[in-house]
């Protein structure tokens, strides 16, 4: 027996052991659960995976020490990996996507439909030559683009992909999302200003100010999200969603905030008509001026990681998350099965993973759509737009969610 085999052996056994003092569905025989360890996962309400790692490999006789050593980069490594594969395939749908826009093909040539087209682009830039313009401030140089990028892949740890393909549950995951994404415009500015370059700095001065001012209605929008769900937890805000299926969706409840949030995560993504901090025919290429090769990368990267985690975000808050718009339990009922079904099981965990990208895709589909359509704001515009029509209507509904919930709590399911 290899290795792997091995490996998926003990956790098989440490997995069901897990679950056996948890769970014990009484219509499904314990003998096919031990024979079938992948389902064993599917349904379990909740594995501490963590613990089940920590617990083989001091079994195999490292110290708990080290094995929560070696557990502690996995989770990491998985969501790079994830988020990056994800905002590869947002860059090849903004090509598709202008072309079909433009009457054009676009990309067709490198790989089916040009699907290898975002591999190249990384290829290339990661050996292209990354030169540091002289009087530069070298470490501010260097460090704008981590600070950018790292903020914004530590942000897809809150996101729940589905109702069991949790990364972390974090109670405070909203805020935490909020929080982090307050630190990305520093990054820019810092980029801007070690760029010994003019345009460098305006556009780092233009991202701060864009930011700030649209941060503020973000917030304010996601505020009224959490005072319906009395939560911070995407996962309880996703559940509280799913007992009537589309007709639960936060979408229906709050038409103004859903408005508010999108026009605000554009902005905070900078895409067309937003992108201010970066335009062209103004500032060259605004803070990202002297950039070259992986640098450059990192740069370019953020911007699709960003448009894709925000686009998670908006389907948790707003479009039930991994919901289906028929409730599972109604579709189990339609189909004369319970819902505890072993077969229904990873039916229903790849359904719930399959909906939550369609939402965050569509929502893309929109933002990429938009850009090629509505035509950039002026700098001024922008920000009148933030602070003297966003903040004050973000407040107002703010307000009225409160209203409701107090005196009308049964449009909330209180």
């Amino acid at each position: 027996m290899g290795m792997g085999a091995r490996v998926l052996l003990f956790f098989s056994i440490y997995i069901y052991k897990e679950i056996e003092t948890n769970l014990q569905p009484p219509n499904i025989n314990k003998k096919v659960i031990e024979m079938n360890p992948i389902l064993l996962l599917t349904i379990s309400k909740e594995i501490d995976f963590q613990a089940i790692f920590v617990r083989t490999l001091t079994d195999w006789g490292l110290t708990a020490g080290i094995a929560k050593a070696i557990w502690m980069p996995i989770p990491m490594i998985l969501v790079i990996v994830l988020a990056t594969l994800l905002a590869l395939v947002a860059t090849w749908l903004e090509r598709k996507i202008s072309a079909a826009a433009q009457q054009r093909i676009g990309p067709e040539y490198i790989g089916p439909q040009g699907i290898l087209v975002p591999i190249a682009d990384v290829v290339k830039l990661v050996f292209k030559e990354a030169v540091t313009p002289t009087q530069t401030d070298n470490f501010l140089f260097t460090f704008g683009p981590l600070l950018v990028i790292i903020p914004i892949f530590l942000s897809f740890l809150i996101v729940p992909f589905g109702q069991k393909l949790i990364i972390s549950n974090i109670g405070i995951g909203i805020f935490l999302w909020i929080v982090l994404s307050s630190i990305v415009p520093i990054g820019a500015l810092m980029a801007g200003y070690a760029s010994n370059n003019k345009y460098s700095l305006l556009g780092g001065l233009r991202s701060a100010a864009q930011s700030i001012s649209y941060e503020v209605p973000l917030a304010l929008s996601v505020l009224a999200i959490v005072m319906m769900s009395d939560s911070l937890s995407t996962i309880e805000i996703v559940a509280q969603q799913s007992s009537q299926g589309i007709l639960s969706w936060n979408i229906w409840r709050q038409p103004i905030g859903v408005v508010i949030f999108w026009i605000a995560a554009l902005a905070e993504a900078e895409r067309l008509p937003f992108d201010l901090p970066e335009a062209e025919e103004e500032l060259v290429a605004g803070y990202q001026t002297e950039y070259g090769g992986i640098r450059f990368m990192l740069f370019y990267g953020s911007s699709y990681l960003n448009l894709v985690l925000s686009s998670l975000i908006f389907a948790v808050l707003y479009l039930g998350g991994w919901s289906f718009p028929i409730p599972v339990e109604l579709l189990a009922n339609w189909l004369g099965v319970s819902e505890t079904t072993l077969w229904l099981q990873p039916i229903v965990l790849s359904l719930g993973l399959t909906m939550t990208l369609v939402k965050a895709y569509l929502m893309i589909f929109l933002a990429i759509l938009l850009r090629w359509t509505v035509p950039r704001v002026r700098i001024d515009q922008l920000l009148n737009l933030g602070w003297k029509f966003l903040f004050p209507i973000s407040l107002v509904n703010l307000l009225l969610t409160a209203a409701f919930k107090l005196f009308v709590p049964i449009l909330f399911g209180v």
